[in-house]
């Protein structure tokens, strides 16, 4: 019996010294990013950057009642950006950096294969982007108030979406890095192709708008990604009605990953100039040429418009309010219920109730009611005679003064030709008093404990490194790969 233990003690010591060279490879990839610091300030930064933007945007007058979806959509739009700048620079030094600090030639000179090397750096190059979204969920919580349904369905496609971005992303740096000998230059072309992407996202809307606008728009990895994201998470849309946006972020992950492992993965020379001297076979070249062709027609396919069905107009129509006024404080929150009556003698059409806010102080000027409601307007079906109808309504106080807010019903018209009445319920007085709050939502004790607890985490790995070294210099990456 001793003897079997012992067989098995040594087969499984014998396995676990073979690992795959891969796996060697990214433990001292992960050691040098994480443990040396490099990647761990990025994530300072950026949980500093992130506690700035949640505070702002629950203590900002003009910026506090965004709806709380849209707030969520920005927090995890900056975490997808920042995920993918920090995945993008490491990703950038994987091989160029290794050319230049001439640690390369003893790299390949060990057992592993080319694609092993390059597997290994690609997951230490990805290995930021699931912690920056780690640290995001906290705030998101916070700024959603617990409201465990909207949390869980952006965390779930954000991540998803999120992932098959920053692999793309990570790997055309990676793809740049292998094919120059300096980090300068890998460094310069990635972060060109990353603020090319992220430039049309800070167009206006007008310049959006049209044929080259939205084509634009679905052939940008990024800006698909964020399409999609707003469409699912802030205007409700369901993600079947919007995978087209998918193609670009998708097709972009598969075109640079194919070229990585494929090609580059193959040919990893010392020197970048050999790289591009290799004859590359013309079967190969026709493939990618089909698969930009492919991304390119996907990705300006047009959206299909839904169809309206065309109702007769209706007639003796009523909507109603269940509040006349209210005195509330910047910051807080309103529910209020609108009830639509069918008192004609016939079936009413389709209808739809829009809201409207004007500034009784500033002469009646309209104020835009997307800043003060996550929902403006909603669809009443047909209603029977004598049927009612119940909405409800949700109103965020981001300004002091005094407004008034009142609700439109609209009869569907019965064709192109004729025009139907609208119905206007009675008004809603809301008087507005100022209030400033220091710590809005619960926000400011983790706005301020995450960076700073982040950097007690990364003083105490740099001196547990710094110890270990003292005590005795850990093997190399060559070292480990030879053994």
């Amino acid at each position: 019996m001793n003897g079997k233990q012992t067989a098995r003690r040594k087969r499984k010591e014998s396995s676990g010294a073979s690992r795959p060279a891969w796996r060697v490879i990214l433990s001292w990839e992960l050691k040098e990013l994480w443990i040396g610091g490099k990647a761990l300030i990025l994530i300072i930064l950026f949980s500093i950057l992130l506690s700035i933007m949640s505070w702002l945007l629950a203590t900002n007058s003009e910026l506090n009642l965004i709806p709380r979806k849209e707030m969520i959509f920005l927090t995890l739009q900056a975490t997808i950006a920042v995920g993918l700048f920090i995945s993008l620079i490491i990703g950038a030094d994987s091989i160029s950096g290794e050319r230049e600090r001439v640690t390369f030639e003893g790299l390949l000179l060990t057992p592993a294969s080319h694609r092993q090397i390059i597997l290994g750096k690609f997951f230490a190059a990805i290995s930021g982007w699931p912690v920056a979204f780690a640290i995001t969920i906290p705030y998101l919580i916070l700024l959603s108030q617990s409201n465990a349904k909207i949390v869980l369905n952006s965390l779930l496609w954000s991540f998803t979406v999120g992932s098959i971005l920053i692999l793309g992303f990570t790997g055309f740096a990676m793809l740049v890095s292998t094919g120059t000998n300096s980090n300068r230059t890998s460094l310069f072309v990635s972060l060109a192709i990353y603020i090319l992407c992220l430039l049309p996202t800070q167009f206006p809307g007008s310049a959006q708008a049209g044929l080259a606008g939205q084509f634009i728009k679905k052939i940008n990895p990024m800006e698909a990604t964020n399409q999609f994201l707003e469409k699912v998470i802030v205007n409700n849309r369901t993600p079947q009605e919007m995978a087209i946006w998918l193609w670009a972020p998708i097709l972009f992950f598969g075109f640079t990953f194919l070229i990585l492992f494929w090609y580059a993965g193959r040919v990893l020379p010392f020197d970048a100039g050999r790289l591009w001297m290799q004859r590359v076979p013309r079967r190969r070249v026709t493939i990618l040429a089909l698969l930009i062709c492919l991304v390119v027609i996907l990705g300006s396919a047009p959206v299909r418009a839904l169809g309206m069905r065309a109702l007769d107009a209706g007639t003796s129509l009523r909507i109603s309010t269940d509040i006349a006024y209210k005195t509330i404080k910047t910051g807080d929150t309103v529910v209020f219920n609108t009830t639509v009556t069918n008192n004609s003698k016939e079936d009413s059409p389709q209808m739809f109730v829009a809201m409207n806010i004007i500034d009784l102080a500033k002469n009646g000027d309209p104020v835009d009611p997307e800043d003060w409601s996550p929902v403006r307007t909603q669809a009443v079906g047909p209603l029977v005679v004598g049927q009612s109808s119940t909405q409800s309504w949700t109103i965020h106080a981001i300004l002091d003064g005094d407004y008034m807010v009142y609700l439109v019903l609209i009869p569907e018209p019965n064709d192109p030709q004729s025009t139907s009445q609208p119905v206007v319920s009675s008004g809603i007085h809301m008087t507005v008093m100022p209030f400033t709050s220091l710590n809005p939502g619960d926000v400011l004790p983790l706005a301020l404990g995450m960076p700073i607890g982040l950097t007690v985490l990364m003083f105490v790995l740099l001196w547990t490194r710094n110890r270990s070294i003292n005590i005795g210099r850990p093997p190399s990456t060559v070292e480990n790969l030879s053994t």
